[in-house]
């Protein structure tokens, strides 16, 4: 097995990642970036982008990665195809090795892998992705305005979903497949007293229709321990709100992550347990996943790795 030596190795290709290969490039320090099974992140499965800064008319989620990507590689960072399938951060260089078939030796590593949104796993909520299927009100929420849209979910995320788009949407639905809310009690009042939002407890999606996106949900509604109905609801947008998984399994050994999997940093810093490993975006954010609050965090990161190779004079 092949090994290359790097001062800064970037796991990750949202904008996470590539704002910290801007800012490690434009520090002179040669950073290395792998981009991970999806290049550019979950921005690139959504449509319009129209909340991050700059883009007064909005861009596409493809669009705004490929600038970020071409940033970054205008100031020196080594941008390539290949998937981290395991770490040892037990002792620096840390070792992280790319397709089971080559081994990076690393100064400084910026884990920023990102979330995977769960889904419910029906085929259509990848027909209709980016044509009426989302995991992010607040990403496209705006795009509802007046519409009819459905929340799958139970929990504190799904309820926030849910207000987030009564304040846009003129219906909302909220499925829960369990005859209850487990949502904290705050939410669960907000929800159930909202006059735009509509719970149906006991109720399951099981497919999407529509033309040229989605215009309804197929639903099946418990009755009794054995009865069910089924019946179609016309909607215009479908959000899930079941949960993210962070992409944190292969540095789970060496690094602490909450219930969920999402890496704990040093309480407003992308600072992990190990000196000289730092955690960026959504793989270490359970509370906002927004482009921006990720570039942001990918600046920190770049910033905190050029200080900790400085003070070991690394660079």
């Amino acid at each position: 097995m092949s090994t290359e030596k790097v001062k800064c190795l970037i796991i990750g290709s949202g904008p996470a990642g590539y704002t910290a290969a801007i800012y490690t490039g434009r520090a002179n320090i040669a950073p290395v970036l792998y981009e991970g099974l999806q290049p550019g992140g979950q921005l690139t499965i959504t449509t319009e982008v129209e909340n991050f800064p700059g883009y007064p008319e909005g861009i596409s989620g493809t669009q705004l990665m490929e600038d970020l990507r071409k940033q970054a590689e205008r100031f020196g960072a080594d941008i390539r195809n290949g998937i981290a399938t395991s770490a040892d951060l037990s002792k620096r260089p840390y070792h992280i090795t790319i397709d089971d078939e080559k081994v990076i030796e690393a100064e400084t590593v910026i884990i920023s892998t990102g979330a995977t949104a769960k889904y419910l796993g029906l085929e259509d909520e990848q027909k209709y992705a980016g044509m009426g299927v989302s995991a992010c009100a607040t990403c496209d929420g705006f795009f509802y305005r007046k519409k009819t849209v459905a929340v799958v979910g139970g929990g504190d995320t799904a309820c926030e979903e849910a207000i987030y788009l009564a304040g846009l949407a003129k219906q909302v639905y909220l499925i829960v497949r369990k005859p209850f809310l487990r949502a904290s009690k705050i939410m669960q009042a907000r929800v159930i007293n909202h006059p735009n939002i509509k719970v149906l407890f006991e109720h399951n999606a099981v497919g999407l229709y529509g033309e040229n996106g989605v215009e309804g949900v197929h639903l099946v509604k418990r009755q009794g321990e054995s009865d069910e109905e089924r019946y179609d609801l016309p909607i215009d947008g479908f959000f899930l709100a079941i949960g993210h998984k962070p992409n944190s399994d292969i540095f789970k050994d060496y690094l602490d992550t909450d219930e969920v999997g999402y890496i704990i940093t040093e309480e407003g810093t992308p600072r992990t347990k190990v000196p000289g490993v730092f955690a960026a975006g959504d793989v270490a954010d359970p509370h906002y996943r927004q482009a921006i609050t990720a570039a942001g965090s990918g600046c920190k990161a770049a910033i905190e790795a050029e200080r900790y190779l400085s003070a070991n004079n690394l660079l």
